[in-house]
């Protein structure tokens, strides 16, 4: 059966059985009056940026077409999407207009980032590229280094990246735009951001959950956005599902999210329709914020939505070898790829790009015409480009002291209870800098304390509506992500804190920034901007109430990932040094900083002062556990996570009773970046470094929270590696207890003891001597307590009281334990 044939250009969507009369929610507008030189600004503008657009998907040379085309002026490889540029350029010159005829503060989000061409000849026609790169000026040889330079390794990349000014958004992976830019308004009360979303794009998850990202937007305290939804009908090779939506069919859908809904489609008279629409929106933005910021709030405001009908790759040309280009999905990326080899294609090419008319779009020296410039804001500082809040506008943190919030040691507290109230405290210090977007967890994380003094931001929530809360939570991850990107990259922080096992929904989307923030980096003039700072917990450690599906630490290694100038991983293993990194990420720049920890009680093993040392130090030797204060050890017990350093730091005391002769030195690393070879991590410990706290040649087992893989990727390169051994999270887990989490999973005590009995047999002859029947009994334990909670539904008790280790802050026995350590339940030592 053969596949789809598009028999017409520009098909229309099939009428729907939804009655007439829905038509009536739809916006009709008596058409603004334009004056002709208006007209002629933006159809010229329009013209020029199309123009440049198609020239530089393809020319090398001749870029003002001031002689035929040859095919040497074609470029050897064709790269770049046509498709969409004409809807973009067509939005780009009537939000120029906008912002003239009312002074605005405006910045522009395009979800079809594919559409490069089409944005960076705006910009270039508005002397935006020209401010950031002089090599694009307004004159011949500028245009002609911007045409030919496209897609090229010296010029500008096929999608907007961090390189092109006024850009928040790189839109690679389409599907964010309209959450970014709605994290971009929060606490700007002037800022509007046109964000224009795809009918392609529009058919991701991302984007069908953003439509909600009005109901968070306070009036009173934020700006707006003017989503325009670009119906061209067509993906890559397919018709979209908005393209196959009628009137009335969108027009339901969008009253049903909460907008008033506005068609622009008028193909002959489009400057009219779209010059009239816009204004519409911006006025009726304007009465919703009056009515709150006068006191009188609308509750369920209907903002304003335009949906823009215009035929895929418009303007460009019809028909290529018998298949309609113009209004198919033909016209998406290049429409005449045979254009360097074909002559008619060449000609084709030819007559197309001399249908704008350059040499009246253009003066003599390649500058644009008055005309053209007559619609762009005269200031520099209203141009698309050039506002300040794409890319100078960081707003440092006022971070309380986290010392004010520390724990006593040797007490039991949860970190995120812990860290709750320093957030609470910041979020008062900072009540138009700092956010916190989470999906729905926060109470379940004990993350509560945030409610101190704010609540949630949820405008159609008539208990949190006009609150000014600072607190948003939905339940969309990448809605979430999207909130703090475009936050973050105009200036302010945001913190997300989510369940560990779901932080892996937005991977993607986390690298596609750190993409964005790694250009940003390597240009001369963004500034720096805060990190991006997610905090897991409800960790996999402690999920065996909801199951094997609530358990996965892979975000970690998602992080590992990145360039090692933008990833930093912090496991910090009790509540003291939880408080101490997130005060220090939260006054970082640039990084992508991810805090994993638990949100049940732990103990509390390091003081402040401590705590701050060691979080300095990224790793220290813990003394109180370790035999002899942790000199000459036979073996190495490395904690790296809250509940499994817990476990290695009750196997050395457990140790201390059961085999005296074995010498142990703990380790607890809570910056995992200093694992990683010597040079290729700034945080990275040298090779001496690493020997003195891991010794030169004694066996070091790591109990770690992630993979294992993600150990034996930072370490590759350090010498001497046969030593270590590794255990980790292996994909284990029920809804069982949460002892027999660490059982399954082999990171319990009892597994730390094996291996440390057997690497201190290595060096140690009376550890050798004995460690065939110490291994028998630890094994023989385990089966033990396994059988005990199976038999139980319950860990034993004393399982998890903080262990006691003579003359340190630690001493005397242990909680709930006869003199001989072990449990008073049925003869196996836990504690």
């Amino acid at each position: 059966m053969p596949g789809e044939v598009i028999d017409r250009p520009n098909p229309q969507p099939l009428p729907s059985h939804i009655p007439d009369s829905v038509l009536e929610l739809s916006v009709k507008l008596e058409k603004v009056a334009l004056s002709d030189v208006d007209l002629k600004g933006l159809e010229e503008f329009r013209r020029a940026s199309n123009y440049i657009a198609a020239a530089m998907i393809f020319l090398s040379d001749n870029a003002l077409m001031e002689r035929d085309l040859k095919f040497e002026d074609i470029k050897p490889r064709l790269l770049g999407h046509w498709g969409t540029c004409p809807g973009l350029t067509l939005v780009y010159a009537h939000l120029n207009y906008l912002t003239r005829k009312n002074d605005l503060d405006l910045i522009y989000v395009v979800g079809p980032g594919h559409g490069a061409p089409a944005i960076l000849a705006s910009l270039w026609l508005e002397g935006s590229l020209e401010k950031f790169y002089p090599q694009y000026s307004q004159t011949k040889q500028g245009l002609h280094n911007l045409i030919t330079g496209f897609s090229t390794p010296h010029g500008f990349p096929s999608h907007i990246n961090a390189e092109t000014p006024g850009s928040i958004h790189e839109g690679g992976e389409l599907g964010y735009a309209l959450a970014v830019a709605f994290g971009a308004v929060m606490d700007k009360p002037d800022l509007v951001v046109a964000c224009i979303v795809g009918d392609g794009e529009a058919e991701s998850g991302p984007t069908a959950t953003a439509w909600h990202a009005a109901k968070y937007i306070d009036p009173a305290e934020s700006g707006a956005v003017i989503p325009i939804v670009h119906v061209n009908g067509f993906k890559i090779s397919e018709r979209t599902i908005y393209g196959c939506m009628d009137d009335k069919e969108m027009v339901s859908l969008f009253t049903g999210y909460g907008y008033q809904c506005r068609f622009v489609e008028d193909l002959d008279d489009i400057d009219r329709d779209l010059a009239t629409s816009m204004q519409w929106a911006l006025d009726e933005i304007r009465k919703i914020q009056k009515a709150a910021r006068s006191g009188k709030p609308i509750m369920k405001p209907r903002w304003p939505v335009l949906i823009m009908r215009t035929p895929k790759g418009w303007s460009g040309p019809k028909k290529v070898d018998g298949e309609f280009v113009e209004g198919s999905f033909h016209a998406h990326q290049v429409p005449l790829m045979a254009a360097k080899s074909n002559e008619n294609q060449l000609a084709d090419l030819q007559k197309w790009l001399l249908s704008y008319g350059p040499a009246k779009l253009f003066t003599s020296t390649g500058a644009p015409t008055d005309s053209i410039k007559s619609i762009i804001p005269t200031k520099d500082h209203k141009k698309l480009g050039q506002r300040v809040e794409t890319y100078k506008n960081h707003e440092p943190l006022n971070v309380p002291n986290w010392q004010k919030y520390g724990v006593e040691k040797g007490t039991e507290e949860s970190c995120m209870q812990a860290i709750g109230k320093l957030i609470d405290q910041a979020m008062v210090d900072n009540p138009k800098s700092l956010r916190l977007f989470s999906p729905d967890e926060l109470v379940s994380n004990k993350l509560d304390a945030v409610f101190d003094h704010t609540g949630r931001d949820f405008q159609w929530d008539e208990f949190s509506n006009a609150r000014g809360g600072r607190v948003i939570e939905i339940l969309s991850e990448h809605t979430c992500q999207g909130f703090l990107q475009g936050y973050t990259l105009t200036g302010r922080t945001g913190i997300f804190p989510s369940y560990e096992s779901f932080l892996g929904i937005i991977h993607t989307m986390m690298v596609q920034y750190s993409k964005f923030n790694k250009m940003a980096r390597e240009t001369s003039w963004r500034t720096d901007i805060s990190s991006i700072n997610y905090i897991e917990t409800s960790t996999w450690t402690r999920q065996e109430h909801n199951g094997f599906s609530h358990q996965n630490p892979s975000f970690i290694g998602a992080v590992l990932n990145l360039k090692p100038d933008a990833a930093r991983v912090y496991l910090p293993p009790d509540a003291n040094t939880f408080l101490s990194t997130i005060a220090h990420c939260l006054r970082s720049k640039n990084y992508v900083n991810l805090m994993v920890g638990s949100k049940q009680p732990q103990p509390v093993f390091l003081s402040v002062e401590e705590a701050d040392k060691h979080c300095q130090a990224g790793a220290s030797v813990w003394k109180f556990a370790s035999t002899d204060s942790g000199l000459d050890p036979d073996v190495v017990l490395v904690g790296i996570g809250s509940e499994l350093t817990f476990e290695v730091v009750v196997a050395a005391s457990i140790l201390r009773r059961k085999c005296p002769s074995l010498r142990v030195r703990v380790v607890n690393v809570t910056d995992l970046m200093i694992l990683e070879s010597e040079t290729l991590h700034p945080h990275s410990l040298s090779n001496a470094e690493f020997e003195a706290l891991f010794t030169k040649d004694k066996p070091i087992h790591f109990n770690y929270h992630g993979y294992s893989n993600e150990i034996k990727g930072l370490l590759f390169g350090r010498l001497n590696l046969d030593r270590i051994s590794i255990a980790c999270y292996k994909e284990e887990g029920s809804t069982t207890t949460p002892f027999d989490m660490m059982l399954r999973n082999g990171v319990s005590r009892y597994s730390v003891m094996q291996q440390a009995i057997i690497g201190g047999a290595k060096s140690n002859p009376k550890v050798a001597l004995d460690m065939t029947s110490l291994v028998g009994e630890v094994r023989h334990n385990i089966s033990k307590v396994q059988e005990y909670i199976m038999a139980t539904g319950r860990d034993p008790d004393g399982t998890f009281d903080i262990p006691k280790f003579e003359g340190t802050a630690f001493e005397g026995g242990a909680v709930g334990k006869e003199k001989d350590g072990n449990s008073k339940e049925d003869g196996f030592f836990v504690n």
